[in-house]
């Protein structure tokens, strides 16, 4: 047996204690959970930072000032999306929760993929690129496959109001709506033990969320993969792959 392989062993048998001996365990997810579906971290080599500049295509400044490409943005990230399933990570989480074994997740991810694993308490911190709804009315809007979409139909008009139509989602520059940030509070205060994965922490407001749980006193597990702003406050890490550590770490908590 390896070293890494020897530590991951101890890890997990010190992580499940730690989720077994908890009353109010939950998640904290981000990007890095959905790479082995096959959906790259927006800011890693060929994520889709690499092919677009945020400001001007998922920012408040481009809703108003170049809703196209906003439009051609969706069309590009949705077909990336409708590509993708969710892995074993994404199942593991939902077989703790159907076990009784996690109480909530917070996701920043917007792909949707915590749900379609069977999780049912998902608290979406960004919110889920299948929503949409006209920036000037709020009135929601039912879209079934936006890639039908041509050039010419790009972007979307309300037929109410003629308000850009836009995903559910906070671009760069808007504020996280206040039911996702309260509902996240009110999880994070009652946690005594939080997984963290996929995620460096390094998005505001979202990565204070663990620290709020470490600050009641409560454990961190860490699954990520190279150094995270979490150093700190980790009680057991593991620089690993989710999908493969997750399953593991689940079989031991629910043995």
């Amino acid at each position: 047996m390896s070293k890494l392989e020897d530590n991951n062993v101890q890890g997990l048998d010190k992580a499940a204690s730690l989720w077994r001996e908890s009353k109010y365990p939950i998640a904290f997810t981000g990007a890095g959970i959905s790479v082995p579906s096959g959906i790259p971290d927006f800011r890693s080599p060929g994520g889709l930072w690499s092919k677009y500049d945020p400001f001007e295509v998922a920012s408040a400044y481009s809703l108003e000032n170049n809703p196209k490409g906003v439009w051609q943005f969706l069309l590009d990230t949705s077909e990336l999306l409708d590509q993708s399933n969710p892995n074993p990570a994404h199942f593991a989480m939902a077989k703790l929760e159907q076990n009784n074994r996690l109480i909530g997740i917070i996701t920043q991810n917007i792909d949707n993929l915590h749900q379609r694993a069977g999780s049912q308490n998902v608290i979406e911190y960004h919110g889920n690129f299948q929503r949409f709804y006209c920036q000037s009315c709020h009135n929601e809007k039912f879209l079934e496959n936006i890639r039908q979409l041509t050039q010419d139909e790009i972007p979307l008009y309300c037929e109410k109001c003629g308000g850009l139509i836009r995903p559910d989602v906070v671009f760069f520059g808007e504020s996280i709506p206040a039911k996702a940030h309260y509902a996240s509070m009110d999880l994070v205060q009652k946690a005594d033990c939080i997984l963290i994965t996929g995620t460096s922490g390094e998005v505001s407001p979202a990565n204070f969320l663990p620290r709020e749980v470490k600050r009641n006193h409560g454990h961190v597990i860490e699954i990520n993969l190279g150094q995270t702003s979490y150093y700190d406050i980790t009680d057991v890490r593991f620089n690993d792959s989710v999908d493969i550590i997750l399953p593991r770490l689940v079989e031991k908590i629910l043995a």
